[in-house]
């Protein structure tokens, strides 16, 4: 299904979460160390990129909607390099600052085309923070179309209940990219895009397509859901809603890199839904665009002219 760009530019898009600062240091790999067996990596090359729900922000502009970031950060050098990263696509920032928190930054070192290792630096924000992004979240909500919770298990979303609630009172599409094992906390959402390894944490292994289907409309009767948006890799994507399932196979094409694929799914999905499209209507073209962005490194995104060539 085709939409105009002149309907996604109309799209806003409210996404609330997990931000982090990855980091990208690109090297080159000549010999081994003579301390210990690893290898010297001599960087060459610094790189820094949004990522968690700033990425996630960053999908919806890429393609051409609007949206505003609400998170809580850290009052550091990362943060700000994030926060200047962040507006420089057009995204509005709603940064709520915490001096005792350590903004989430990823870094990645690069040798060779490979990933030699990842470093985190990380902690979690304190709950009169998370108060006050939740009044800020009330007064920015009524002039976007869609709502998204990207939830990167940081704790930046300790009071998504009550955000749930309030979107909801207003009739706003809620869309949730889940984490952990407890889903109770995303009830009464519009739809949640758990992947495989995440379904299987919350209702366990299933034994073939009948039983995932069934514990599937479990959880979503459960959670009072009007969706299940189950994303399979290379299986393609699988909803399920009160009309029973809708399944569309995975594009195929050369996997480069899955980082921040969850992000451009949901991103899409949230975009088409905030410009007047069902979920049903939404969910390939949200297939389609992780296809893409699957073939390319790191956390990217992608364009309007890309998802409809």
């Amino acid at each position: 299904m085709t939409i105009t760009k002149e309907q996604i530019a109309k799209a806003r898009v409210l996404v609330v979460g997990d931000v982090m600062l990855d980091r990208y240091w690109y090297g080159a790999v000549d010999r081994i160390s003579p301390e210990a067996p690893v290898p010297v990596v001599r960087v060459t090359r610094e790189e820094e990129r949004a990522g968690g729900a700033a990425n996630v922000a960053y999908n919806a502009v890429s393609l051409g909607a609007q949206a505003s970031l609400l998170t809580v950060v850290g009052d550091d050098e990362a943060s700000h390099h994030l926060e200047a990263l962040v507006a420089e696509t057009g995204i509005e920032t709603h940064f709520r600052r915490d001096a005792e928190l350590k903004t989430t930054v990823k870094l990645r070192v690069i040798g060779r085309q490979q990933q030699l290792i990842r470093l985190d630096f990380e902690n979690t924000p304190k709950n009169e923070i998370l108060a006050g992004q939740t009044a800020a979240f009330e007064s920015i909500l009524p002039s976007h179309n869609a709502v998204l919770f990207s939830d990167y298990g940081k704790g930046g979303l300790a009071a998504v209940i009550d955000m749930i609630e309030r979107a909801r009172s207003l009739g706003k599409p809620i869309l949730i990219d889940p984490k952990g094992s407890d889903y109770t906390r995303y009830q009464n959402a519009t739809v949640i895009t758990p992947n495989r390894a995440e379904m299987q944490q919350v209702i366990g292994h299933w034994s073939d397509e009948a039983d995932l289907r069934t514990k599937a409309h479990n959880l979503r009767e459960q959670l009072h859901l009007d969706a299940v948006l189950l994303t399979r890799s290379e299986e393609g994507m699988t909803l399920f809603d009160a009309d029973g399932e809708l399944h569309v196979s995975a594009q195929a094409r050369e996997v480069f890199d899955v980082t921040g694929a969850g992000d451009t799914v949901i991103a899409t999905l949230a975009v088409m839904v905030g410009a007047g499209l069902s979920l049903r209507e939404a969910m390939p073209l949200a297939n389609r665009a992780g296809g893409i962005v699957v073939g390319k490194f790191g956390t990217a995104t992608v364009s309007y002219e890309e998802l409809f060539v």
